[in-house]
């Protein structure tokens, strides 16, 4: 195996991690308008992702610049054409991270109630928006001889696509009711076991859908095996919710993600960016890596980072690994 189909494989990863770990806390900021029923539950979800969410973010950097140095082309490319979605991303990233540190700082009820909303779409938005990024990614973009994407931002929001973006709100939504499940007790565990039961009907559906679309334009057997897991997955996640079983229940939720996202990269290689006008303008992950020799200095410094990075993030989910309540919450919030 060349070492850019080993990036590729990495940058894979990465990308899995991302949507495994900040998929949950996205479903929370949506929860936030969704589960909580007033103030201090709101500050219970909240709580629930505050140790960990700007840890998970970690991977996303990576992912981006991973790319930026392994695959120069595929991020000029992607982050040109997706200009304005990816901006919006970002945008919703630093304003939801500003939310979660300056909701309590006041007591004010308008400035308390601002910072809901903004934790509330700037959580939503990104959840959708992956999804729509990454099924244009899969399904084809645009691309001219000179490795530009040359169609309009109208162009990404075909129904493939939107499907996609769908499908990540709900599994995320879905993801995040099942660790609030896990992280909460009292009332808001209840809730979130019945509301976890209603939704994963719904992302059950969707998936599906857009899994089998996927598998249909690809037809790779390694695509056909991961869209099983998926749906297997989610199903049983679907039966450990309804017995109770959370834990088990977050572990094969988070499995739908890996399976999902691993089925996208399955379908998706050897290319990076599919060209819908000619195939022979697609970006692949040979014709748009770094030299050998990048790659080569890469690998050393990810092979001794990764590991540290993955113990100190383990380490800080088995200090919060207890649960939560309202009876942990002071009234002044």
């Amino acid at each position: 195996m060349e070492l850019h189909d080993v990036w590729f494989v990495l940058i894979a990863v990465l990308w899995t991690g991302y949507f495994f770990l900040e998929g949950f806390d996205f479903g929370v900021g949506v929860l936030t308008k969704v589960l909580a029923r007033d103030r201090r539950e709101k500050r219970v979800l909240i709580n629930t992702i505050g140790p960990v969410w700007d840890g998970n973010e970690v991977w996303l950097l990576s992912a981006g610049g991973a790319t930026f140095a392994a695959f120069p082309d595929w991020y000029a490319t992607l982050f040109s054409g997706f200009y304005l979605p990816l901006l919006l991303i970002l945008v919703c990233l630093i304003v939801r991270g500003v939310a979660f540190e300056y909701r309590a700082k006041r007591s004010d009820d308008r400035w308390q109630t601002n910072w809901e909303h903004a934790i509330f779409w700037c959580s939503l938005l990104p959840a959708f928006l992956w999804g729509v990024a990454f099924g244009n990614i899969v399904h084809g973009v645009a691309i001219d001889a000179d490795k530009e994407y040359i169609g309009g931002v109208l162009d990404l929001l075909n129904p493939y696509a939107l499907l996609g973006g769908v499908v990540t709100l709900t599994l995320f939504t879905f993801h995040g009711t099942v660790f609030v499940g896990l992280k909460t007790v009292g009332e808001i565990r209840e809730r979130a076991r019945k509301l976890a039961l209603r939704l994963g009907v719904v992302t059950a559906v969707a998936a599906l859908g857009f899994l089998l679309w996927t598998q249909a334009d690809h037809g790779k057997t390694a695509g056909a095996v991961l869209l099983v897991v998926a749906v297997l997955a989610l199903l049983a996640a679907l039966g450990a919710v309804a017995k109770g079983r959370e834990g088990w229940a977050f572990a094969l939720s988070g499995l739908t993600i890996v399976a999902s996202v691993a089925m996208l990269f399955v379908s998706l290689f050897p290319d990076v960016m599919p060209s819908t006008l000619d195939p022979a303008w697609s970006l692949t992950a040979a014709n748009s890596a770094s030299s050998p020799y990048t790659l080569k200095i890469m690998t050393w410094c990810a092979g001794i980072a990764t590991p540290v990075v993955l113990l100190y993030q383990g380490w800080t989910y088995w200090v919060f690994r207890k649960r939560i309540g309202t009876h942990h919450i002071a009234e002044a919030h």
